[in-house]
């Protein structure tokens, strides 16, 4: 190639260089196009293996059947992005098989959170009687749904992990333009866009703006208006409400090993081997994102100053709280090492006495 260009005018010189531009432009949009039409694929498999199991169902193959009260158990991860999710649910996707229960991506269109109300009645039918699917783990970007307002007897387990929210929006930004290393060949919708946070931050940038920061709490909020009114105190309270009384356990990003050996021991149904395949497997990190560089002082204490930064990091303090008072009656430390506490109560003075 150095010799070509010695040789070649400087006029041809700067054909070829667009011509190369060129032919990259167009394999980068042909990559492209391959992605979106796998996505369109396997978006119809899984339509078309839902219909079988759902005409299977109604032609009354399973219809009578009466669940093992152990399977007859649903767990719904409805993930915040970039709180280590893909990390998480790459666990769950690892031990199916081994401890025999279902796995469901909930894939909402364009990522929208909030569902429609006729969406809300489909998932929650789905749900609760699609005895085919049970054991089951659904995972999804979408906001907390009450189960109870629609008459269910038998609601789902929910559980989640948050993260510090500047962290989490810095991951979210640098995702957007240089993607991660678990799809690195795919177009990201701000790719090409080289400006960094710090240089977002001090130029007032709309993608780095503290009303981005406002995600977590209408995720634990839920379906109401309120909850993505950027900044309502209302959203905040009950979303501490719904954390405490809806989640079965919520983790924390910077602590996500121990978030795993407590649903170990609480839900061994579902995560049995899931502390150990976290330490050890290769898939446990397999979600980094690319060309991250940590803000500055200045750019944090910027984002600190809004309201919104504050009722995003109080939702946060307080489940780091109520994770830590969880975790500080279910483990001990020794030698550097948590270890799950055996069962500590029992039973005694039972009447009437048995012969």
């Amino acid at each position: 190639m150095g010799l070509l260009r010695i040789m070649m005018p400087p006029k041809f010189q700067l054909l070829a260089v667009l011509a190369f531009g060129v032919a990259m432009l167009f394999l980068e949009n042909q990559v492209q196009k391959l992605e979106e039409s796998r996505g369109k694929l396997e978006r119809a498999i899984a339509r078309h293996e839902v219909r079988e199991i759902e005409q299977r169902h109604t032609m009354g193959g399973t219809k009578d059947a009466v669940l093992d009260e152990s399977d007859d158990v649903v767990i719904i991860y409805n993930r915040v992005p970039k709180t280590a999710s893909t990390s998480f649910t790459n666990i769950a996707y690892d031990l199916c098989g081994k401890n025999k229960y279902h796995v469901l991506h909930i894939n909402t269109t364009k990522n929208n959170p909030v569902m429609s109300l006729q969406d809300q009645v489909r998932f929650v039918k789905n749900v609760t009687s699609w005895k085919e699917m049970k054991p089951g783990f659904y995972h999804g970007h979408v906001a907390f749904l009450d189960f109870a307002k629609f008459g269910v007897k038998k609601k789902p387990i929910y559980i989640n992990v948050i993260r510090d929210p500047i962290e989490r929006l810095v991951s979210y930004y640098y995702f957007l333009r240089f993607g991660d290393d678990y799809r690195p060949g795919l177009r990201r919708r701000k790719q090409g866009d080289k400006k960094t946070f710090d240089e977002c931050v001090s130029s007032a940038g709309s993608d780095c703006a503290a009303e981005k920061l406002w995600l977590q709490i209408p995720f634990f909020c839920g379906h109401n208006s309120e909850c993505w009114n950027v900044g309502s105190r209302w959203a905040l309270e009950q979303a501490k409400y719904n954390l405490i009384n809806e989640y079965l356990l919520v983790g924390v990003t910077e602590e996500l090993e121990d978030f795993i050996m407590m649903l170990e021991a609480a839900l061994p149904r579902f995560f049995r081997g899931a502390a150990e395949l976290y330490r050890t497997g290769k898939k446990s990190h397999l979600r980094k994102t690319s060309e991250k560089k940590p803000p500055t002082k200045e750019s944090i204490a910027k984002l600190q100053q809004s309201d919104i930064w504050k009722m995003e990091n109080e939702l946060y303090e307080f489940a780091l709280e109520q994770f830590q008072f969880i975790r500080a009656h279910a483990v001990r430390e020794k030698d550097g090492e948590l270890y799950l506490l055996a069962q500590n109560f029992f039973y005694e003075k039972i009447y009437p006495k048995m012969n």
